[in-house]
């Protein structure tokens, strides 16, 4: 019997099996946002190891690649598997309200985990609020909020809403996880990473997977993941998944000066074992919290909607 996490309308066309839905996953992705990423450095705004030469650059990188993998995700599901954008997790009701709330618990996650990782030697605190020196700073900190909102919401749209559904009504919720998480994180490999950023891509999946589920939508998670990118860039002037905004800091500037293993090295907090440990254990309470416990109004633990056989991991 099909399952399915967000809305139980029927698919009138083809759906991927299982384990070939991160396939097609990636294959979408790739095709359709390499162009732009070639055409982003031709014309100067990012440099050949894939890095923005500054916010104007970053908010280009964040938009235009973007749009096109959502934009070609979204033709797959509309045209081969014939799915309403309700089946996709954009359903529910307090959307607003669920996604602002995730904006708050993403900065709030990310600033403590960065603050953990001070507190334990890994950084040094220089200038206070360098960021209000320069408006113009000022000003490309405020457009970076929106550019990550698309950013994010647009990566939850395929892997959480598209590719979780996917491989959940083609087997399980299981196959679900895994899918989602696999894809997410081979987009996200590059060839002698630490197999500590490996870890972090997966368990990073596997959490924004759990909040999915128990929410019913992902107006929450991408809410989410936009604040947990958005503070780590312009919060403290650190890299977000090893990327440089060029931008002084809106809170207090931080040098690493600890382990990489401590401060995740070139790609930022992201891939500090402290922040590793924050999202395994955020993960693990959402899967396990008590669903009358819920705080629906977040949009967090509520239990997964019109679930035909629901099944736990």
């Amino acid at each position: 019997m099909t399952q399915t996490i967000f809305s139980p309308e029927p698919h009138r066309g083809w759906l991927p099996w299982a384990w070939l839905s991160p396939v097609v996953c990636i294959l979408l992705v790739a095709f359709s946002s390499v162009p732009f990423d070639f055409g982003l450095e031709w014309i100067g705004v990012i440099d050949a190891k894939g890095q923005p030469r500054s916010a104007f650059g970053f908010c280009l990188n964040l938009l235009l690649p973007f749009a096109a993998m959502g934009a070609a995700v979204w033709v797959w599901s509309r045209f081969v598997e014939r799915r309403s954008i309700a089946t996709l997790g954009l359903i529910g009701a307090q959307r607003l309200r669920k996604h602002l709330a995730g904006l708050a618990i993403g900065v709030g996650m990310m600033a403590l985990s960065i603050m953990s990782i001070w507190l334990a030697g890994g950084y040094v605190g220089k200038d206070v609020l360098p960021a209000f020196s320069s408006p113009t700073s000022l000003f490309w900190i405020a457009v970076l909020l929106p550019c990550f909102i698309f950013q994010a919401g647009v990566e939850e749209f395929i892997f959480r809403g598209w590719l979780l559904s996917t491989a959940t009504r083609r087997w399980n919720l299981t196959a679900g996880f895994v899918a989602s998480s696999c894809a997410f994180t081979f987009l996200h490999f590059s060839p002698h990473q630490p197999v500590r950023e490996i870890i972090m891509a997966f368990t990073f999946g596997l959490f924004a997977c759990a909040w999915t589920w128990r929410a019913g939508s992902i107006w929450g998670v991408m809410g989410w993941h936009a604040g947990w990118n958005w503070i780590a860039g312009v919060g403290f002037a650190v890299p977000i998944t090893g990327f440089d905004l060029h931008l002084p800091a809106l809170i207090v500037q931080l040098t690493p000066t600890g382990p990489d293993i401590l401060t995740g090295g070139p790609a930022g907090p992201e891939s500090s074992v402290l922040t590793i440990g924050l999202l395994a254990a955020a993960t693990l309470l959402l899967l396990i919290w008590p669903r009358g416990l819920s705080a629906s109004t977040q949009g967090i633990p509520a239990p997964g909607r019109d679930t035909t056989t629901q099944e736990t991991i």
